[in-house]
């Protein structure tokens, strides 16, 4: 990064990538796809390993700061931090007060960066329409699969911590909607609380396992993607389209509630939903807003494709 300007817009793109991952269905991976930095990202992760312990010992800090990209790395994270608290106080109240077209604006923005990621697939055989319709049936599968019973034991805590990061990454699907499937949602967040609060010993051992699971999954899962990327880009990309389009039902503005859950606070919450038409929904369907959103949704990713294209890191 050459400039203060980099930094700044390098942050911007991880706050992007926090205020995606706060919304149930967004993936901060699609952001980080759009913006450029997708690769980067990738290669950032995977250069955490046990080679660290070597270059820490011939080149000190200073060497694993360069190994690992660390300014790349620590903005892309502060601008997450942000996103994130951004996200919590801002977009989950847009949520709760303007959900129709809150969606409609995300619904529009993954239409496009499907289209986006989509062209960069150079040249269409059958690899990548086979990718294609992988991609788009498993996430579609993901949106309207029944929730899983959870299982509080800690082989199972540990693997559904390694899933959810892995699908965080992934463009298209939300590690906390993951969580959701996996019936774990609702006993993990809650222990994460309680051993904030308390440093209760079992709710620490717990959130612990889960914590390595993401760990494990994290630095298993980037360089399987980085891998792909370098020896079969175009159905890689081809499947990544496959999962944003997929995952379009879980975005439909329009969704009437067939279950709810109780969230973390105690309060429900939509849980399985339905996706309708205007016609057929509970509430008012605000019809010419949610088009207006959608459409500022689909122009937005151009934007942040240019912002991307015109400050790409070195």
């Amino acid at each position: 990064m050459k400039n203060n300007t980099s930094f700044i817009t390098l942050a911007l793109k991880g706050m992007a990538m926090g205020i995606a991952e706060v919304i149930p269905g967004v993936s901060g991976g699609t952001i980080a796809f759009i913006t450029g930095i997708y690769e980067k990202l990738l290669d950032t992760i995977k250069a955490f390993d046990l080679s660290l312990i070597g270059t820490f010992k011939q080149d000190g800090i200073s060497g694993v700061w360069s190994a690992v990209n660390g300014t790349f790395l620590v903005t892309l994270l502060v601008g997450m931090a942000t996103g994130i608290i951004v996200g919590v106080f801002g977009v989950t109240h847009l949520l709760e007060t303007y959900p129709e077209m809150l969606w409609a604006f995300f619904f529009g923005l993954i239409i496009s960066s499907a289209i986006f990621i989509g062209k960069q697939v150079k040249g269409w055989g059958v690899q990548e329409f086979i990718a294609l319709i992988v991609g788009t049936a498993m996430a579609y599968y993901i949106t309207v699969a029944s929730p899983a019973q959870g299982n509080e034991a800690l082989w199972f805590v540990f693997l559904s911590g390694a899933i959810a990061i892995s699908a965080l990454i992934l463009p298209g699907i939300s590690g906390s909607f993951i969580l959701l499937l996996m019936g774990m949602y609702s006993f993990v967040i809650p222990t994460v609380k309680t051993a904030l609060k308390t440093f209760d010993p079992e709710s620490l051992l717990i959130v612990g396992t889960f914590a390595a699971g993401c760990l494990i999954g994290l630095m298993t899962f980037s360089r399987v993607l980085s891998w792909t990327f370098k020896n079969y880009k175009n159905p890689t990309l081809a499947l990544l389209t496959g999962f944003m389009l997929g995952s379009l039902n879980k975005l439909w503005p329009w969704r009437n509630v067939l279950s709810t859950r109780i969230n973390s606070k105690g309060e429900e919450v939509p849980f399985i939903e339905e996706s309708v038409l205007p016609s057929n929904y509970d509430s008012e369907p605000f019809v010419t807003a949610v088009v207006i959103c959608m459409i500022i949704g689909f122009l937005s990713v151009f934007l942040m494709e240019r912002l991307g294209r015109k400050t790409k890191e070195d």
